[in-house]
């Protein structure tokens, strides 16, 4: 490995760049709530870092009489109408982690399993070109834990995914990562992240720099 700095960095948004989970959350409960089910904090951190799809089978299973489809719908709806009321939630550091690896010319691309419109929604509001390319969960056929989108979202930038980095707060957004052979830091923050399951561990983006991650690739390439 001779890059100084990743080839590519890949971005989780929903608990990575946004903190948007708990506006799913709570478009869950008010849907499962309007069709008189109950949704418990527990089962809803389950869907964590899930595909939609995945998440709205587990939702019809609670009773809610509507298409897979139009489950997401009404969820990136009110998900949506909330980044509206209050403002997009950007996680500590992540905007100014990313603005250093736009200026220094480094590939990025967004791989979420949000829709595409949510996805363009955040990306577009960063104040700067953020992204590459946009790789959401109507642009795949598996979701995450499957590598099929960070691979897609390592294609997209025509780079090896074994000279990116990932970052990812889900367990099952890391799996994903990890399985596409990307490098991938874990920000636990919904729910925990297991010591070893990411290549390493911190707490926040805060202070981190683009050399901070160009010594995670270069150590987990020589491991």
């Amino acid at each position: 490995m001779t890059h100084s700095h990743p080839a590519a960095v890949l971005w989780d948004m929903d608990g990575t760049l946004v903190n948007t989970e708990p506006y799913w959350i709570a478009a869950e409960t008010e849907l499962i709530h309007d069709f008189g089910g109950d949704w418990s904090h527990e089962e809803a951190l389950q869907l964590v870092g899930s595909g939609l799809w995945e998440s709205a089978r587990i939702i019809q299973a609670k009773g809610v009489t509507l298409t897979e489809d139009e489950i997401i719908d009404r969820l990136t709806d009110r998900v949506l109408e909330q980044l509206v009321e209050f403002g997009i939630p950007w996680r500590p550091g992540a905007r100014e982690l990313l603005t250093e690896i736009r200026e220094a010319g480094v590939a990025t691309a967004l791989v979420t399993m949000s829709i595409g419109r949510m996805a363009h929604h955040v990306a577009d509001r960063l104040g700067f070109h953020g992204f590459d390319a946009v790789v959401s969960g109507d642009d795949v056929v598996a979701s995450k834990p499957h590598p099929e989108p960070y691979l897609k979202g390592a294609a997209a930038l025509g780079v090896d995914p074994r000279y990116c980095v990932a970052l990812e707060d889900s367990v099952p957004g890391i799996a994903s990562a990890r399985a596409a052979g990307t490098t991938v830091v874990g920000i636990p923050f919904i729910v925990p992240i297991e010591e070893g399951s990411a290549h390493v561990l911190w707490p926040t983006l805060e202070g981190r720099t683009l050399a901070d991650l160009g010594r995670v690739l270069a150590t987990s390439a020589a491991m």
